[in-house]
């Protein structure tokens, strides 16, 4: 984006959807950080993310409403799929009751931020994340560029804005996560139902003389779809999204693009949050317009060192990143984990069911077990990273007893284990046993999640003196051999002085040539993963 197009702004200020003038463009925050890779790569991950490990996000929107999954918003308009015949079933069809009116009949009835951020703090979290926009361009925040918002429309209430205080109250960093972008592109089957409607289509009487709902709102704000379909669309018509901008993808006018970046300030420097999801390859319209993410990085980082004394404390992640943009912002993995320690912190981010409440897998008993999340997250930390880990949201703004049941499970784990994640850096090696040996590639963004973890394999961490060694499974026999330990491996650490069970206290061991022999009790104070406290003598 041209610099020279943006303005200074006064105060930004909610418009709503009758204004007469638009809102002045938010202005660029200069500082020592400037929009290009050689002078971002002096982005440093603030201690608190590192400190953190663990954080949940409420990935929760009007696409949640139908409670029928992910990616309804696109998927109600392809005639083949299951969610368009759900939401002909529910609602009608979609030329008539389109993502407009599902927008319109979310109305959150049952939320309540406050008691859902104190319960993901008890159960571990560290942060929190909400989803500011999706795919299906809602701003879930009093915004003055897109009056599509959830201030004006359904649940007439500053989700956004909500959470950050329940937050602050909690004492909880806020991450939001910005998906807006790709709307272009995802939404262009709705241009055969009621993707092309504009404001004038509004003033129209309904069949039965009365007026619509939407009268004096564009919908094309929303779907953004005045423009010719992509390639792949075109000549497939099948679900499978353009995600990326290359290979006949319909390019975003400059005008989509800057009112995403307005969007994204305002949204920065209103609600100041510590942390800036993209679901994006890299940062958005990268492969189109790498100048975006850059002024908005520079701008980003330089608001955060202004609020704190010179020293920015702030996250940005995306998908996909070469090595040269891992210097200058974080890397994200959607569903998996790579299979070696990574040099820079990274992140996974996975749910425990689909990203969009799906009443099927509520059903059909398809949730994360609380063992697996727990084991992804020791994974994880061993490695360099921290776990993102959505709990879908019911439209009316609660989650299930299934997924409390859930939440419950990792509680139990980390209330006796947290010392083992929090605060803990990386030890010599991230693991041992078969799977620390194998090789597990990932596709694309990740999407390599669904390890089977075993007593055999085992994770370190080191904090404080200690190296926590997790046992990822009860061993069937007593008696356990870390060969990380042994005398001749490159990670001996001179000899073992003590040995604890967390949750249980000391345990007998004997360290030999092999490795550390550990014998463990009989009563098990966790039934996921037992973690050891090893204090060796040189770390």
């Amino acid at each position: 984006m041209n610099k020279s197009l943006l303005l200074i702004a006064a105060a930004p200020f909610a418009l709503g959807a009758f204004a007469d003038k638009p809102a002045q463009d938010q202005a660029f925050t200069e500082g020592e950080f400037k929009p290009s890779w050689q002078s971002l790569s002096a982005w440093e991950c603030p201690e608190w993310f590192k400190d953190a490990k663990f954080g949940i996000w409420a990935h929760w929107g009007p696409q949640c409403e139908p409670e029928a999954g992910d990616w309804y918003g696109r998927h109600m308009y392809y005639p083949d799929s299951r969610q368009y015949k759900y939401h002909v079933a529910h609602y009608g069809d979609p030329a008539e009751f389109g993502l407009k009116d599902i927008c319109n009949e979310w109305k959150a009835e049952n939320w309540n931020p406050k008691e859902l951020v104190e319960l993901y703090k008890s159960v571990g979290a560290r942060f929190f994340m909400t989803l500011a926009n999706h795919h299906d361009n809602f701003d879930l925040w009093n915004s003055p560029y897109q009056v599509w918002n959830s201030v004006n429309i359904g649940p007439k209430r500053d989700i956004v804005g909500e959470w950050s205080k329940a937050c602050k109250e909690a004492g909880l960093p806020l991450g939001v996560s910005v998906h807006a972008s790709h709307t272009w592109t995802w939404l262009e089957a709705s241009q055969n139902f009621d993707g092309n409607l504009t404001k004038e289509d509004g003033y129209k009487p309904n069949a039965d003389g009365s007026e619509k709902w939407w009268k004096g709102y564009d919908p094309q704000e929303l779907y953004a779809q005045r423009h010719e379909v992509s390639k792949d669309e075109k000549e497939s018509g099948t679900i499978h999204s353009q995600w990326d901008w290359g290979s006949g993808a319909s390019i975003p006018d400059e005008a989509y693009k800057k009112k995403l970046m307005n969007r994204t300030l305002q949204l920065v420097y209103d609600y100041n949050p510590d942390m800036i999801y993209f679901d994006d390859t890299a940062l958005p319209f990268w492969g189109c317009d790498e100048q975006w993410g850059l002024d908005f990085l520079a701008s980003y980082y330089n608001h955060s060192a202004k609020k704190n004394g010179g020293e920015q404390q702030v996250v940005v992640t995306g998908k996909q990143l070469q090595p040269h943009i891992k210097q200058a912002m974080m890397w994200d993995v959607e569903r998996g984990i790579p299979d070696r320690m990574q040099d820079e912190y990274w992140q996974t981010c996975t749910c425990i069911g689909d990203w969009h409440y799906n009443q099927d897998h509520y059903d059909r008993n398809r949730y994360k077990s609380a063992a697996t999340v727990v084991k992804m997250l020791v994974d994880v930390v061993s490695k360099n990273g921290n776990l993102l880990l959505s709990v879908p949201v019911k439209g009316d703004g609660t989650i299930d007893d299934k997924e409390r049941a859930v939440l419950a499970g990792i509680k139990a784990w980390m209330d006796i284990n947290g010392e083992s994640i929090y605060g803990t850096r990386t030890w010599k090696t991230f693991g041992e046993g078969p799977l620390a040996e194998a090789v597990n590639p990932m596709n694309a963004q990740g999407f390599n999640e669904g390890q089977k973890y075993t007593a055999a394999d085992i994770r370190f961490t080191k904090k404080d003196g200690t190296v926590y060694a997790t046992l990822m499974g009860w061993p069937e026999e007593s008696e356990c051999v870390i060969k990380s330990f042994a005398k001749d491996a490159n990670t001996y650490s001179g000899n073992i002085t003590s040995v604890k069970l967390l949750g249980h206290g000391d345990v007998e061991f004997r360290h030999e040539s092999d490795g550390l022999h550990v014998v463990l009790p009989s009563t098990r104070p966790n039934e996921i993963a037992p973690v050891l406290a090893i204090t060796p003598t040189a770390i």
